[in-house]
């Protein structure tokens, strides 16, 4: 099961990176487990430098920009690919 987390303050642009990311593991007909990040801190762990951000299995995949659902999806799968 993929793990994917949303990184940060739970501003609109964060909750946009959160459905379409839903939107893709609903599509794709996979599992994942969501968590969201909003502890300064905690987002600084991964160095982005702006937010929001979007990890999948611990992999920084996007930050400081809503990546459309299609992106999404390309890296659901690679993640996917690297776990078998």
């Amino acid at each position: 099961m993929l793990q994917i987390k949303i990184l940060g303050p739970g501003c609109p642009n964060c909750h946009k990176v959160e459905e379409n990311a839903r939107s893709a593991v609903t599509n794709m007909g996979i599992q994942a487990d969501f968590e969201k990040i909003s502890d300064y801190a905690e987002i600084q762990k991964y160095r982005i430098l702006g937010t929001p951000g979007l990890v999948i299995n611990e992999k920084v995949v996007c930050a400081g920009r809503i990546p459309d659902e299609s992106e999404i999806m390309t890296w659901l799968a690679d993640a996917q690919m690297e776990a078998i």
